[in-house]
């Protein structure tokens, strides 16, 4: 444990040190924290990937290990087991993955890559490695095929060639089949592409050979020549065999399937068009679209499956891509949402001359993946276990939960569960291959995702896990347009209305607050019963920003905000109030659009499942024909009932327990007259009042009832005069009943106000920077200036000391962050418990605390000790219940729970303030409000994220840069203990979605579909070998098909080939060096660790093995002895019956 004085760390330090931490002078002697935290405890690596593979290629499937592979055009690898399997896996080349091949039940698999290059990773470890490559320098890899239990994989290319390749050491073999020996002189141009490989189910020395223009090859690999030449007119696209080898099927470009005899090649046996139209004249269908591929697979008790991709007809204009199954008579369309990438049809063995009683179908989708029962009427699909719809709609916001209360899963499971789909399959989800990790943390962990509709996903994240608890959408609270031509155009965005901007959520007490691009705020509470809410209660908020009311001192200086009035349904003050316009001599009827809101609340009754259920609304308006500006930061405080937003023209504070707007005030207007940093107005116009209570953060002598007036009585005057609160209280009352006086008399009525609301002393505007250019006096505000505005960056809630000179102890605070680096406080006044509903609650400026460079990021509090003093909150109650419940929660909610104090020092002995910026890390201490320890993170670049995370039971600062910088930094001193250049700045998705999360756990969106995670603790990446799931596990390859006594007798059985004797080197010689060039893998070491595992794991299989025997010997002992005591029974009656009889004559008997 290593103590810092600060003393000492003062004398440790230079100044001329801008990377390093400064402690400021003026601290106590006395002062020192423990910190334990040490850079041995951290360390930055990648843990898992989820969601849908982003842009996929190729994939295949183990049919023995139940292991799916898919590949992407960004050359990674995705691997997926049973629920919770999964494994990701990265081509250094990143060249698009074209095709892929088990080596069944061997746990190895080869991919194809763009680049010509085919590669041998190593699936029997944690995480798997390439051990060979190959590199191809004059020819292009089109077609891979590598037969079951076979060492020798087949390569076609572009030239027509094919090449062998052994796979144990991936060396290429000197047995070479050229184009011009396989077709001679059945045609006079070129074949094309090799487009497919395979060998017949029944002899393996014959190959079949498809190339691209349209002729079959069935090659004998022993005579090194072609048996059979198949030509058809139209180009090939894939090729299946029936399993008994004797008639294969190919697609075509023109949609047609046609069917072959291996010994008859003048024609096609059968030639169907699927989805073409027949004409009665007998002429050939009309052509269709290319069916791209086919699979054929048989069945012992009925009729072969045909199954086949694309082949619609060119009428079916703008229809959906479709996958056909072909039942005996019956063809069965199934639409699909995305066009079709490859499909796969799982059999029960994986012998290709058995029957293949196909049970499903894999289809993967651009953006999904689906898997068909084919042994249910219908052909439903399976409920598929991954969390591949994290991209249902693409992801806007993102916050990471860890440690959460443990009953919180539960309870968002269980009504998340109500919430699926019906009809899905009845079966199990074949894809059950690979075993879980053997994971060591335990404690509960939550991710939410907002998206662009307007929905949120809670998402379970415990144990490197990933699945879906509940769904909320919160566009059901608005009115829906139903066409463009009922789209209001009060909208401020174009497309995606009701997409999630931010989000604040309570663990403990269940509250939700959810921001959305419309300037729209919505307050969820849990719920465990369904209700039916009549109306929707709404506040609207008129938030009118810096620079719209600075233009012109005439037209928009003449209205004042009014104030809300507590207790009102609608509690905004401009609700039933029509815009004030001055009288300017215009006789225009386009007049501007004010007090509007920019989305409809739903007026109809919401039925609302149980979840998460609203339960206010709160929306910004228009004001003088501009739009609200959007929601920038968002915070709520369950123990204080209280939710704070803010954007680039101020803030509010609304009490969502009275449903009314507390404080309503521009930025500028937060700094009080005596602050330093005070911004002051751009324009000559005078300054506008807040509607809100304020104070002077100096000014320590200012009576409680003046700080904590209630908010209907008007705005709080630096002239503090009897006569002048009156006439503000007349005027507050005037505002809120403007409909009974004409728009000149509520104009009058403005201007008076603002005459008496205009502060006695007025600043000059001394800022250089504002004086730099004029402003015309235009409603429309430049680009530049939008950036220049001064917006509310961050919130935090805490208990502190709001002024320096604080007598007593602390009270509810806010916190307040902004663009400009400055942190401002609010002082909460709260009444007691009983007077919470009825007593209004009073905010108060109390100046500022602090500025740094660059915005604020984050803002914490710790107690004397250094520990971190979180939010109070309240504890979580159903607000359905019944009566004796509530009456119960009630009692349970006057008594919020407060921050756990230290037992080195308590709240009052004084608390340390942490700021974060984009540039700057700051530690102050409270009530002095002076900086103790300053960091600067970065001089070139600037903090995207930071927050103040739990690390091995302490706190600690994390940040990520947008130049790719991941760092963490001590508290309360600042020292920097991790700074690793991970991942730069690329795409905007990453700057958005990035979330820190306590214990060391972070992720981002890596891509518009996938979710990356990773750790920056030590303990983690120590314990992440042990964590990751296993794909290999140790199975039987299912017995070889019997070939009966008479197919064995007369040779009609399956006839296999010594592949060794035609490819290996002293038959086929070697291959040419420079045809392609071997790279040995970097998992050579990892293969070697994985195979030494494999020898424990053979051990540990034997002795299973031993066990079962030794069970079974057992059971077999137990079988006998009663088969004796059975027999010795037998014997006995067998005994007194020939007693019995043994003196009778046949007569008696």
């Amino acid at each position: 444990m290593k103590k810092f004085n600060i003393r000492k760390v003062l004398d440790g330090f230079t100044a001329s040190s801008s990377s390093s931490a400064t402690a400021a002078p003026g601290t106590r002697e006395n002062d020192v924290v423990q910190e334990s935290l040490q850079s041995e405890h951290f360390q930055l690596c990648k843990t898992v990937r989820h969601g849908f593979p982003h842009q996929p290629s190729s994939m295949t499937f183990d049919p023995v290990q139940k292991i799916l592979a898919v590949g992407t055009l960004g050359g990674a690898l995705r691997l997926f087991g049973r629920s919770g399997v999964e494994c990701y896996c990265q081509h250094e080349s990143e060249a698009a993955v074209i095709q892929l091949q088990f080596l069944i039940n061997e746990g190895a698999l080869v991919s194809a890559l763009a680049d010509d290059s085919i590669h041998l990773w190593n699936l029997r470890q944690k995480q798997p490695a390439i051990l060979h490559s190959l590199k191809f320098n004059k020819e292009r890899i089109t077609y891979c095929h590598l037969p079951f239990q076979s060492k020798w994989l087949y390569i076609g290319t572009e030239r027509g060639n094919i090449h062998i390749v052994n796979v144990e050491s991936f060396t290429l073999s000197g047995y070479v089949i050229m184009w011009n020996k396989a077709i001679e002189l059945s045609t006079k141009s070129h074949p094309g592409p090799v487009v497919h490989i395979s060998d017949n189910p029944m002899d393996e020395g014959k190959l079949l050979i498809g190339f691209e223009c349209g002729i079959v090859v069935l090659w004998d690999l022993k005579c090194k020549k072609a048996d059979y030449r198949y030509s058809y007119d139209e180009a090939i696209h894939s090729v299946a065999w029936h399993h008994e080898g004797k008639q294969f099927v190919c697609s075509h470009s023109d949609g047609t399937l046609t069917t072959w005899n291996v010994r008859v090649t003048t024609k096609p046996i059968q030639t169907i068009t699927p989805h073409g139209k027949q004409p009665k004249d007998g002429k050939k269908p009309e052509p269709c679209k290319p069916i791209l591929k086919v699979e054929y697979k048989t069945t012992r008790a009925g009729d072969a499956f045909m199954v086949l991709s694309g082949g619609l007809s060119y009428d079916t204009v703008g229809r959906r891509a479709c996958l056909t199954v072909m039942h005996g008579k019956s063809t069965t369309v199934l639409e699909m949402d995305y066009p079709i990438v490859e499909f796969l049809t799982l059999c029960e063995t994986p012998y290709p001359n058995d029957f293949q009683e196909p049970y499903a179908v894999v289809v993967l989708l651009e953006k999904d993946l689906v898997v068909i029962d084919l042994g249910q009427i219908g052909y439903p699909i399976f409920e598929s276990p991954y969390p591949l719809s994290i991209h249902e709609s693409p992801v806007t916001c993102c916050e990471y939960f860890a440690d959460c209360p443990a009953e919180l899963i539960a309870a968002l499971y269980s009504v998340g569960s109500r919430q699926k789909r019906q009809g899905y399959s009845k079966k199990e989800w074949p894809i059950s291959g690979g075993n879980w990790g053997q994971g060591t943390q335990s404690y509960p962990e939550i991710v939410i995702t907002g998206h662009a509709d307007g929905s949120l996903k809670f998402w379970d994240a415990s144990a490197l896990m990933f699945q879906m608890l509940y769904k909320l959408k919160t566009a059901k609270v608005f009115e829906r347009p139903r066409g463009k031509e009922d789209k209001p155009s009060t909208e401020i965005v174009d497309e995606d209305p009701f997409a999630i901007q931010t989000l604040s959520w309570c663990p403990e007490s269940r509250i939700l607050c959810v921001a959305g691009v419309s300037a729209h705020v919505i307050v969820y509470r849990f719920s465990k019963q369904e209700v039916t809410t009549e109306d929707v209660q709404l506040v609207e908020v008129r938030m009118q920003s810096d620079l719209s009311d600075m233009e012109s001192p005439e037209p928009a200086g003449d209205q004042t905000p009014t104030l809300p009035t507590p207790g009102a349904t609608s509690s905004s003050p401009q609700e039933g109030e029509p815009p004030l316009q001055p009288s300017t001599g215009s006789t225009s009827s386009d007049t501007p659009r004010s007090n509007v809101p920019c989305l409809q609340v739903r007026g109809s009754p919401l039925k609302q499942s149980p979840g998460y259920q609203v339960d206010l609304v709160v929306q910004l308006v228009w004001v003088s024909g501009e739009p609200p500006q959007q929601i920038t930061s968002l915070a709520l405080n369950s123990s204080y009932g209280l939710v704070v937003f803010g954007n680039s023209g101020g803030l509010a504070v609304v009490d969502y327990l009275q449903r009314t707007v507390l404080l309503n005030m521009g930025t500028s207007e937060l700094y009080t007259p005596s602050d330093p940093y005070q911004r002051q107005p751009r324009s000559p116009r005078k300054t506008r009042q807040p509607s809100g209570v304020l104070c002077d953060g100096n000014d320590g002598t200012t009576a409680s009832e003046d700080r904590c007036k209630s908010p209907t009585s008007g705005s709080t005057s630096p002239c503090n005069s009897d006569d002048e609160r009156k006439q503000q209280r007349f005027l507050a009352m005037v505002k809120t009943k403007s409909r009974r006086f004409s728009k000149t008399v509520a104009s009058d009525f403005a201007r008076m106000s603002r005459k008496i609301n205009n502060p006695c002393e007025q600043k000059p505007d001394t800022d250089a920077r504002d004086n730099s250019f004029s402003r015309s006096r235009s409603s429309s505000v430049t680009s530049i200036e939008r950036e220049s505005r001064e917006a509310i960056s961050s919130f935090h809630f805490c208990e502190s000391f709001p002024r320096r000179a604080t007598e007593g102890g602390p009270g509810p605070c806010l916190m307040v962050g902004t663009t400009q680096g400055t942190v401002l406080l609010l002082d909460l006044s709260l009444p007691t418990a009983d007077q919470r509903l009825s007593q209004p609650v009073c905010v108060s400026s109390c100046g500022t605390l602090v500025r740094l460079k660059g915005g604020v990021m984050t803002i914490a509090l710790l107690d004397a000790a250094g520990a971190l003093l979180p939010p109070a909150y309240e504890p979580w109650y159903d607000p359905n219940a019944s009566d004796d419940d509530k009456e119960k929660e009630r009692s349970r909610r006057r008594r919020p729970t407060s921050p756990a104090t230290s037992q080195e020092g308590g709240v009052a002995d004084g608390q340390y303030a942490v700021v974060c910026s984009e540039k700057q890390a700051m530690v102050v201490a409270m009530p002095s409000q002076t900086a103790v320890f300053k960091h600067n993170i970065t001089e070139s670049s600037f903090v995207l994220r930071a927050d103040v995370v739990q690390m091995a039971a302490t706190n600690c600062i994390a940040c990520f840069c947008a130049n790719g910088h991941i760092m963490t930094l001590s508290l309360p001193s600042l020292r920097p203990l991790l700074d690793v250049n991970y991942l730069p700045l690329t795409d905007m998705r990453i700057a958005r979605t990035f979330a820190f999360s306590n214990l060391g756990q972070a992720l981002y969106l890596t891509s518009p579909t996938e979710v990356q995670r990773i750790t920056y603790s030590q303990e983690t990446c120590d314990n992440l070998q042990e964590m990751l799931c296993e794909l290999f596990t140790p199975v039987e390859t299912p017995e070889a098909p019997n070939r009966g006594f008479f197919k064995g007798l007369f040779g009609g059985g399956a006839q296999s080939l010594d592949r060794e004797d035609l490819f290996g080197e002293t038959a086929a010689g070697k291959a040419s060096r420079s045809l392609a060039q071997h790279i040995p893998g970097p998992g050579g070491m990892e293969g070697m660790k994985g195979a030494a595992s494999g020898v424990v794991g053979d051990l540990a299989r034997a002795r299973i093995a031993l066990d079962e025997r030794g069970q079974k010997l057992g059971e077999l002992d137990e079988r006998t002895a009663a088969m004796m005591a059975s027999a010795d029974s037998f014997s006995k009656h067998a005994h007194d019956m020939m007693l019995k009889y043994k003196d009778k004559k046949w007569y008696q008997l």
